[in-house]
Parts: structure tokens; sequence; C-alpha cells
């Protein structure tokens, strides 16, 4: 098969389209033919190297896992002996390397998951290209606001961020919990931001969000750009600021979301995790209409480093994806 690796930390250039030998697959495993991945900034991380700590797991000098990809959707080819859940043929989306057989990803002409890993049958209506659009940064979202937040009907909620990848299911998931949703995004993302749900959007190249005398019940902060002074002035006496991982620098960016938590009460620095369960209520939002997968661009395997190129630009409008 096709695949993307990398044998080395650094920049786009560093990712080889190259032959590998297809995944084995053991009696609970499930090969998938994969039809499309998406990027996130977990790939570039990755392939950076960076922060520079990741490495005393991923291999100090160089990566140990070179295959690169956490979110796939394709066409079940074979199962192993006993897994039950699913046959070859099956339409299915997933992934979260964790649950990958070692030494594959979804950036590759095939993959292998274990049947009791991050994989669901794909929700009705979905492209491949949608459907691997979700997995990451769906479920960053779903889990930031349910279990973080704690959205309730009717709370305010300020998504900073919210025409990224992460942050357009955000907007949608907010909405579908009964939240009334304020959007931050760019000029050009403005309208984008209105049509996926929010009830108000705030440009931020003509207006801080955290000087706006407005306050909020739950902040779901994708940037990081603003300090511990000013997410005290958005927080209602009750409120909860949520920060995700920041998507740039070596390690000051992940040890100033640590500060921010240890000195500013309920504030959160949040990082997701795969889980089945929470997939699976994807699909049951995504077959109600409530929530569709917004795509920015489309890229072939062999233009992969291009994609992570885009998405490391830091303006993607939804999700980057690459066909396979």
């Amino acid at each position: 098969m096709k695949a993307i690796r990398y044998h080395a930390y650094g920049p786009p250039e560093v990712l080889r389209l190259q032959d590998a030998d297809i995944p084995a697959v053991g009696a609970d495993d499930v090969l998938i033919r994969v039809r499309a991945a998406s990027v996130n900034p977990l790939d570039w991380h990755n392939m950076r190297g960076e922060p520079y700590f990741v490495r005393l797991q991923m291999g100090l000098t160089r990566p140990k896992h070179t295959a690169l990809g956490a979110d796939l959707a394709g066409v079940v080819e074979s199962v192993g002996r006993d897994v039950t859940a699913f046959r070859p043929g099956d339409e299915v989306y997933g992934g979260c390397g964790l649950d990958l057989v070692p030494g594959t990803t979804g950036l590759a002409e095939y993959a292998c998951l274990r049947q009791n890993g991050m994989l669901c049958k794909m929700p009705g209506g979905l492209t491949f290209e949608q459907a691997a659009a979700v997995p990451v940064a769906a479920l960053t979202a779903l889990q930031a606001l349910r279990d973080k937040g704690r959205v309730r009907l009717g709370h305010r909620v300020l998504i900073n961020g919210a025409s990224g990848g992460v942050g357009t299911f955000a907007v949608q998931i907010a909405k579908a919990m009964g939240a009334e949703v304020t959007g931050v995004c760019g000029t050009g993302n403005t309208e984008l931001v209105r049509s996926i749900g929010a009830d108000h959007v705030i440009d931020y190249t003509k207006e801080d969000y955290t000087r706006a005398g407005k306050r909020y019940d739950v902040v779901l902060d994708l940037v990081a750009n603003h300090g511990i002074r000013a997410i005290r002035r958005v927080l209602e006496p009750t409120g909860v600021f949520v920060e995700g991982a920041p998507s740039k620098g070596q390690w000051i960016g992940p040890v100033l979301g640590i500060v921010k938590v240890m000195v500013t009460p309920r504030t959160t620095f949040f990082l997701s995790h795969p889980s089945a369960d929470d997939l699976t209520v994807m699909s049951e939002l995504i077959e109600s209409g409530k929530v569709t997968p917004v795509i920015d661009r489309t890229y072939s395997l062999d233009e992969t480093a291009e994609a992570v190129r885009y998405l490391e630009r830091g303006h993607a409008r939804g999700k980057v994806v690459v066909t396979v």
C-alpha cells in the first residue's frame, strides 16, 4: 500500500509517500480500506516533535512511530475471526492513534483498528470526506463543552476560534445542548459561523470580547490569546473557562495553560481522549441534522505535506481533509 511516513522531525517537507506493508489483521482487528482522512494539529505537533517534552515518549532525536494521521473513514476490507460488530463492506469511521494497530494510521491506503476501539459505522448521508472530518475535532468539542464546561439549557457560551476545525463543531454542539452561542472569528468567517447556528458573532479584528462588558457561563478558548485578567472579566460568578491546547509554541503554551488553571478559579486546561461511545453520540447528532461537518479544503494523499502546511497557518475554515 501507499502511506505517509516521516523519519525525522521537521517541517512538512519531512513527510513522504512511501510503499508500506498492508497491516496484518489480528483476531480482534478490522482492516479498513481508507477513503478519506483528516489532518489535525496533533499531526503537525508529532511531525515537528513539539512541544519538545513529548519527545520523551515519541523519540528524542527521531520519531519511533513514523506513521501519521488520527482520523479516517473507509470501507471494511476484512475482519479477524473474533470480530462480530463489523463485516466486510461496512462503511465506517473513527481512528485516534491509540486505537489503531501499532504501525498504522489514517494517512494510508489501509488501516487496522481494534473492533473495541474508536470505530463506528458511518452516519447516513455523510460522504467519506465529511466522516473523516469528525473524530478528533468533534470529540474535542463535545468533551470540552459537556464534560468540562457542563453546558446546560440556557447557558451563555462563547467559543473563541469558532471558525476552525474544533470551533465549527463546538458552535453546533453547544446549540444542540440548548445554549445561546457567541462565536469569535475573523472578518472573513463571520457568515460561516452564523450559518452553522451562532446566535452572536464577534469579529476579533474589530472587537475584543474580553472588553465588551458581557459575561458568559462557559468560555471555550481554542486560540489561547488572552491572559488571566481578561479571562476573569468575561466569566459569570459560577462560569467556567475551558482552555484548549495552544496551537503554537515549544513549551510555553502548555505551561501557561497549566498556570492559568492553578491561579484562576473555574479554569480547566483540556485535552480530549478517544471514546467510541462519544463517537456514537456524534453519529446521533449528525443523523438528527443538528451537526454537519464543515470542510475547508481537500487534498490527495500525495499532497499531504501541503495539507499539513495549510493547517499550520492557522486560518482553516473548518476541517482539512485528505482523500485516499
